[in-house]
């Protein structure tokens, strides 16, 4: 399995961060909690319907975040905007959305052979099932990967739009409804695009895919998968499950929530230590985390990819930037949090503590995490002797992002503060 370094992104969700030219604000303060990547959503011209992922051209840029009160143009104000966040110690990867494009795009027109057609002859619809229904997208026109008659033509067209992305300086592609796309045709555009950019790294967003399918897209080359760790209630065993299916294939990315779900504050009642329990195991339990723009101060408002502005920026009076970014240091400090390490859920009597164990591939590093599931009430923790569940000799140390212990006894109790995780770390003796 390849190890791509460290991988804490911001999403800069570009409907509510506005014009390039007033990006830099935003960049900075991801900068300071600690993000080394800034993921933005599709940032191309779109069609009537006003989504982001509804594309009519690939090699133009939305209006909407083009500054006219400047002299440069749209692409310079990308590359300055990009040129920025290289200062600031930050990379930057954009959505990649090669599964369909808008239904007023003139491909349509230029290219009617790239397209899936209904037996009636009309441009088919990309579709997904939510909670048992059919949604079609009647916006999108699906690309038709497999049964065009101009194979090379698709490819050439879909190799010059991640050029165009990478001349700009774009370093790093989610790659929207990855496994809805041959893994074929991944595996050589990942090769194609290294040759010329050895250094972009192509992240699959998988979620609502089969395990086994999500296996199958990550063996086309992909450096990265996003993983389903934030709809886990902390009991059932599926996480565990999928987890192993594709840990060995690719790392994955966890976040506590994304521009596709609900708000984490509006879902928990404004609950902040909710907010800071959530985060820090998404940050602890996958090699990535993401968390969109906003998190950090508690918003509420759900991203949306058509109606969301600049204007819906939140004033909330919640600041959990420095826990976001002491999370975010010790991730960046041990690799054991930026790997797919092997990973347990080990017994507790206490069915409202979550207690896992890591152990690192790369390193000797070793941890244990106590974590309160309950977000509202205090929960204790007693063992006769935490060594017991490791392989390691050294002493316990304990990292947490607060109320850190000066010292470990045996035996161990506390009262978890509601949602509070104490994290341990230790080192195996080397062999």
């Amino acid at each position: 399995m390849k190890k791509s370094g460290k991988m804490i992104i911001y999403n800069l969700f570009p409907l509510l961060a506005g014009k390039f030219t007033g990006w830099e604000r935003h960049l900075s303060r991801a900068s300071e909690m600690g993000f080394n990547w800034i993921f933005v959503n599709p940032i191309q011209r779109v069609g009537t319907s006003g989504s982001l992922y509804s594309i009519t051209d690939y090699m133009d840029l939305n209006p909407l975040f083009v500054d006219p009160e400047t002299e440069k143009k749209p692409n310079e104000q990308v590359r300055e905007m990009i040129a920025a966040a290289e200062k600031l110690g930050l990379k930057m990867m954009v959505d990649l959305v090669i599964n369909h494009c808008s239904t007023d795009s003139d491909l349509i027109k230029s290219h009617p052979e790239w397209f899936v057609r209904e037996p009636d002859g009309r441009i088919a619809h990309p579709f997904a099932y939510e909670d048992g229904k059919k949604v079609v997208w009647k916006d999108l026109a699906r690309f038709d990967h497999l049964n065009t008659k101009d194979k090379e033509g698709l490819f050439q067209f879909f190799l010059s739009v991640i050029t165009f992305l990478c001349d700009l300086g774009f370093r790093g592609f989610r790659c929207d409804a990855a496994y809805q796309v041959p893994g074929s045709l991944w595996k050589r555009l990942i090769t194609e695009t290294r040759r010329k950019y050895a250094d972009v790294l192509f992240f699959a967003e998988t979620l609502g895919s089969p395990s086994d399918l999500t296996r199958k897209t990550a063996e086309a080359g992909f450096d990265y998968i996003f993983n389903s760790s934030k709809w886990w209630d902390f009991y059932s065993p599926w996480l565990m499950e999928q987890y192993i299916l594709t840990r060995e294939i690719a790392p994955s990315i966890s976040f506590p929530e994304s521009h596709d779900t609900m708000r984490l504050c509006e879902e928990l009642g404004g609950n902040i230590e909710g907010l800071k329990q959530r985060y820090l195991f998404s940050s602890l339990f996958s090699a990535g985390v993401m968390m969109p723009i906003g998190f950090e101060f508690g918003f509420r408002k759900r991203l949306h990819v058509v109606n969301t502005r600049p204007e819906d920026w939140e004033e909330t009076g919640i600041d959990v930037a420095s826990f976001i970014g002491g999370v975010n240091r010790i991730k960046s400090e041990h690799a054991i949090f930026q790997e797919e390490a092997p990973t347990e859920i080990l017994h507790h009597e206490n069915p409202n503590i979550l207690f896992m164990w890591k152990a690192s591939i790369h390193t000797r590093e070793e941890s244990l995490l106590i974590l309160n599931k309950d977000i509202w009430n205090k929960q204790y923790f007693h063992t006769a002797e935490l060594k017991r569940f490791l392989q390691a000799g050294a002493p316990l140390v304990d990292i947490s992002p607060e109320y850190a212990l000066d010292y470990i006894p045996a035996p161990f109790s506390y009262d978890l503060r509601p949602g509070q995780g104490i994290l341990l770390i230790t080192s195996r003796d080397a062999i």
